[in-house]
């Protein structure tokens, strides 16, 4: 199962166009900053199932702020990462995927890709999706029981 994660759009719908065109994903989990944005890839490929958490320019108290998902036997924790300043540190993102037993903790809201295993949490940040200048989105692979995540850059080389 190929899962394509994006965050911090920030009206750049277009860049995620892309990414789904390239990654050919079977899900799309969107963490936030512009959940419109999320909503209007959702209706381009409503064929795809889609997750979205709302980030802090989001303004969404109807939502919950983060979403635990089981997909193929792997747990993963999605939010956008301001509820858990993770700007600063990942040290409560940490306690919170140690307290949920996450496989897989998501997180945008640096704009920044980030990849780290921690324990036996594997910690993903696909960095902005949105950004004009480095655009990135992150790709999950869970096969055999097996996940495995990495960044991928959409700047044309």
């Amino acid at each position: 199962m190929v899962l394509l994660v994006v965050s911090d759009s920030h009206g750049n719908v277009e860049n995620m166009v892309r990414a789904v065109e390239l990654v050919q994903p079977r899900m799309i989990l969107h963490l936030g900053d512009c959940w419109r944005d999320g909503e209007e890839l959702h209706d381009r490929f409503p064929e795809l199932p889609f997750e979205h958490v709302p980030g802090n320019c989001d303004y969404r108290s109807d939502q919950p702020q983060e979403k635990l998902l089981e997909i193929a036997g792997k747990r993963i924790l999605m939010c956008h990462g301001h509820t858990y300043h993770v700007k600063s540190s990942l040290i409560e993102a940490g306690y919170a995927a140690e307290a949920q037993q996450a496989d897989l903790f998501l997180f945008g809201h640096t704009h920044r890709a980030f990849w780290d295993f921690r324990g036996k949490t594997v910690f993903l940040n696909p960095g902005a999706v949105g950004d004009y200048y480095a655009p990135s989105c992150g790709v999950v692979r869970i096969e055999n029981g097996k996940l495995d995540a990495s960044i991928f850059p959409l700047r044309e080389k």
